[in-house]
C-alpha cells in the first residue's frame, strides 16, 4: 500500500498511527503542502479532493482518514481500536469526534492560509485563533476523560483507541501554535501514555522522511 501524506498534517499524523497500531507497512509518498503539491495536478489524480492523507490499496484510493480508519478496523481488526461494547464504542467515537470534527477543521492549513491572505491575519492572530478552538474541544475532552472513572492510562481503558489515535496528532499541532496545555493534566498523562508506544513514537511528524 501507499500512502500519500505529509509529515506535519494532522490526519496524515492521525492515520500513520492508526497503521502502525495494525502493524501495517506502506510505501511513504510525501506530498509537500508548503509549494502547494497537492494542488497539482499529479496529487489531483490520486485523490480529487486534494486533500491528504490517501491510502492506495492496491485496489483502490482511499480517502478522508475517518473513513479509513474505519476501513482499517473492518478489515483488520486486531489489534482493535475500539471497545467491543456499543455505549462504550460510542463514547470512544464522541472523543474522537471532539477532535475530527470540531477542532481539526477550522484549524487545518486551507482555513489558516485563508485567514492569512484573504482577512490579513498575522501570526499573533492565527495563534490567538487555534489556541480558541483548541481550548475549547480539549476543555470538553479533559471533563469526559476525568468524569471516567473506569479510564485507565489512555483516553479509554489500558489500550490505544481511536480516540487517542485522534488526540495525540490534535496535542502536537496546540504545542505548534504556542498552546498552554498544563491545563489539561489528564489530556497530558494520556499522552505520556500513548508515547511510551512505539506506534506513537515512529508516526510523530519529527520522524517522517520529508520532515527535513
Amino acid at each position: 500500500m501507499k500512502l500519500y501524506n505529509f509529515f506535519r498534517s494532522g490526519t496524515s499524523h492521525r492515520l500513520r498511527i492508526a497503521l502502525n497500531l495494525k502493524g501495517i507497512a506502506t510505501d511513504y509518498v510525501a506530498v509537500d503542502l508548503r509549494v502547494e503539491e497537492h494542488l497539482k495536478d499529479a496529487f489531483k489524480a490520486v485523490n480529487p479532493q486534494q486533500l491528504v492523507p490517501a491510502l492506495d490499496t492496491g485496489e483502490q484510493v482511499l480517502i478522508q482518514s475517518p473513513a479509513i480508519i474505519e476501513w482499517l478496523e473492518e478489515k483488520y481488526p486486531t489489534p482493535a481500536l475500539l471497545p467491543t461494547e456499543v455505549n462504550q464504542r460510542a463514547h470512544v467515537r464522541a472523543l474522537a469526534a471532539i477532535v475530527g470534527c470540531d477542532i481539526h477543521p477550522i484549524n487545518n492549513r486551507r482555513i489558516l492560509e485563508t485567514l492569512r491572505k484573504q482577512f490579513g491575519a498575522n501570526e499573533e492572530a492565527v495563534n490567538a485563533w487555534c489556541a480558541t478552538w483548541i481550548s475549547a474541544g480539549f476543555d470538553a475532552y479533559e471533563a469526559l476523560i476525568a468524569a471516567d472513572t473506569q479510564r485507565g492510562r489512555f483516553s479509554f481503558g489500558d489500550t490505544p483507541t481511536v480516540a487517542d489515535v485522534y488526540l495525540i496528532p490534535q496535542v502536537e499541532s496546540a504545542r505548534r501554535f504556542k498552546v498552554d496545555l498544563t491545563q489539561w493534566p489528564h489530556i497530558m498523562a494520556v499522552e505520556k501514555a500513548c508515547m511510551t508506544l512505539e506506534a506513537f513514537q515512529k508516526a510523530a511528524p519529527g520522524q517522517q522522511p520529508d520532515a527535513g
